[in-house]
């Protein structure tokens, strides 16, 4: 198994910054795509941003111009740098990866962090 941890969340002001981290908590052989998904208190969860390994990007219309997703291949790291935060960006963020360990391979979800954007 893998544990995903994901950090960085908290109570920001509309037109804050916040920046999300994310890594395994022990070892692995690799890590392919990676990404971030949201989930707001009575909505389904709904993608964010995903990023491969070789650096390929996409994003959901709503955080186009004001997230970015980036990832640290040698720290086996993916970070969600959020400008402009708004109060509809309120959420539990949750990071994504498809895992390579030695002998399996499996796509893990982290427990999430909040995100808490208001005056």
């Amino acid at each position: 198994q893998v544990q995903l941890v994901e950090s960085g969340g908290g109570l920001v002001q509309p037109g804050g910054s916040l920046r999300l981290s994310c890594a395994p908590a022990g070892s692995v052989f690799s890590i392919n795509d990676m990404g971030w998904y949201r989930q707001a208190p009575g909505k389904q969860r709904e993608l964010v941003a995903t990023i491969t390994s070789g650096g390929k990007t996409n994003y959901a219309d709503y955080v186009k111009g004001r997230f970015t997703i980036s990832r640290d291949n040698a720290k086996n790291t993916v970070y969600l740098q959020m400008n402009s935060l708004k109060p509809e960006d309120t959420a539990v963020y949750y990071c994504n990866a498809y895992v390579r360990l030695l002998v399996s391979q499996g796509n893990y979800w982290g427990k999430g962090t909040l995100v808490s954007v208001s005056s």
